[in-house]
């Protein structure tokens, strides 16, 4: 199954680079694939160390920030043994290796070993707001890839999600992703 998270790596120069991806993991997330875009800051970074974390969190607004590649503050995050960084607000993480690479053209799949993993505060739950977040938080990743009257009819029909049980931080995550998602189609 895929589990939506916020991924950590660092480049060879050790910036943090925080994205969210979609890992495919089993029941018991005992196995974890990355399969991060040729393009994406993390697969650069993946390539030049082999070392993400993997991040279970229901903070959609940080999701929302990190999808359109500002997140302000920055994150809070502390350093484990090993080179990883791990996001303090986090409910549960995955120091992860590559250990095998399988090509493909626009996106390869990073098998990966959990070398630690660990837990943070408790995780909160999602609501129909967040699951709308999380959607269009992936809507605004895809800009590039689908129609713009796609995106649009998926925000409408994310909206009404919203309206009906969103809190603050809900609002603002999807309002903030509503924003860029209009101005990147136009």
């Amino acid at each position: 199954m895929i589990l939506e998270s916020l991924v950590t790596s660092t480049n060879a120069s050790g910036e943090l680079n925080v994205a969210p991806m979609g890992p495919i993991v089993d029941a018991g997330i005992t196995q974890i694939q990355l399969r991060p875009f040729k393009t994406s800051t993390t697969y650069g970074n993946l390539r030049a160390t082999s070392r993400a974390v993997v991040h279970v969190t229901d903070d959609v607004l940080m999701i929302a920030q990190a999808a359109i590649g500002r997140i302000e503050p920055p994150p809070e995050v502390r350093p484990i043994d090993g080179g990883w960084f791990v996001l303090e607000k986090a409910s549960r993480w995955f120091a992860i290796e590559v250990v095998r690479w399988i090509d493909d053209p626009q996106r390869p799949t990073a098998e990966c070993v959990i070398r630690a993993e660990g837990t943070g505060p408790p995780f909160f739950g999602l609501n129909r707001a967040k699951h709308a977040v999380v959607e269009a938080a992936i809507l605004a990743t895809r800009t590039h890839l689908l129609p713009a009257a796609e995106l649009l009819a998926d925000l409408e029909r994310l909206q009404v999600l919203v309206d009906k049980t969103a809190g603050d931080a809900e609002r603002e995550a999807f309002a903030l992703l509503q924003a860029t998602i209009r101005q990147r189609v136009g």
